[in-house]
């Protein structure tokens, strides 16, 4: 029988990833983390932060412009939206929640000159209409509050939940299943260790220690691809874009990404553009 499954870089069988709101100050000491362990993520802004429309908050300092450009670090982070002036998006009419999602990422490419192309649902309320909404202004991955306790891939990248919060009880479970159980054996695709928060919640609770620890225990793993939210979203499609012929004894790559597979128990790389004999 014909088995196929999803690989990461490298014929990794795990990828973690990290989904971080609101941008405060405390964003700073969390990327400081990250690039001590290695980690990389997303942080999701609200792009009235960085335009005249600055309003500045009574807690949780945002960052300053100035400040945006040293702290997130295009090697370990990515930026994505999160509602202009982070607004509850079902409650808007279609044209304000498209206006909320265009000028936040509108400000963002401005000041960042990157391409932005993720979301998090302010507050983790949506609907179908702004689900639409989001692709219509050329969102392609947009992340939920919905903490799923596994670490599966998502089938609607517009409906993206995460394995759990980072104060979730089930952490340490999960962290623990996530590093000592494998895939292979399960014959599922590559596990995605998905984690998501807010950074001000590590200050105002006191518990540094809780991330760091959790970036230490899964740091400096050779089974593990630790990427931006981007960066799993381009990969996943690019593998979901592989072509086989009727027999599954060729496949080819249309893309310009190299992907992994597992296929009947091997490791195959299929680089871009290229055409693999099975």
């Amino acid at each position: 029988m014909y088995r196929k499954r999803i690989l990461y870089p490298e014929g990794k069988n795990k990828a973690l990833t990290l989904s971080y709101d609101d941008g405060t100050e405390y964003d700073v000491r969390l990327i400081e983390l990250m690039k001590k362990y290695g980690i990389r993520g997303t942080f999701n802004l609200n792009g009235c932060h960085y335009t005249s429309d600055r309003v500045e908050r009574e807690t949780n300092r945002i960052l300053s412009v100035s400040e945006m450009h040293e702290v997130y670090d295009p090697d370990f982070t990515e930026i994505a939206t999160h509602g202009y002036t982070h607004p509850r998006l079902d409650q808007l009419p279609s044209s304000g929640c498209m206006l909320e999602i265009l000028r936040d990422r509108m400000a963002l490419e401005k000041e960042t000159g990157r391409i932005i192309r993720g979301h998090a649902y302010p507050y983790g309320t949506y609907n179908d209409a702004v689900v639409r909404v989001c692709r219509d202004a050329g969102i392609v991955y947009a992340r939920t509050t919905v903490s799923h306790h596994n670490f599966s891939l998502p089938d609607e990248w517009l409906t993206w939940g995460a394995t759990c919060h980072h104060m979730d009880r089930a952490l340490n479970e999960l962290t623990d299943r996530f590093l000592n159980e494998t895939p292979v054996k399960r014959g599922e695709d590559g596990w995605l260790f998905y984690l998501w928060g807010h950074s001000y919640e590590f200050n105002a609770l006191q518990n540094w220690d809780l991330i760091e620890g959790f970036f230490s225990k899964v740091s400096d793993n050779g089974d593990i691809w630790y990427a931006t939210n981007g960066q799993i979203y381009d990969y996943v499609n690019a593998y979901r874009s592989l072509i086989f012929n009727a027999e599954c004894t060729k496949v080819f790559n249309p893309t310009r990404t190299d992907v992994w597979a597992g296929i009947n128990g091997a490791t195959v790389k299929i680089a871009a553009g290229e055409t693999v004999q099975l």
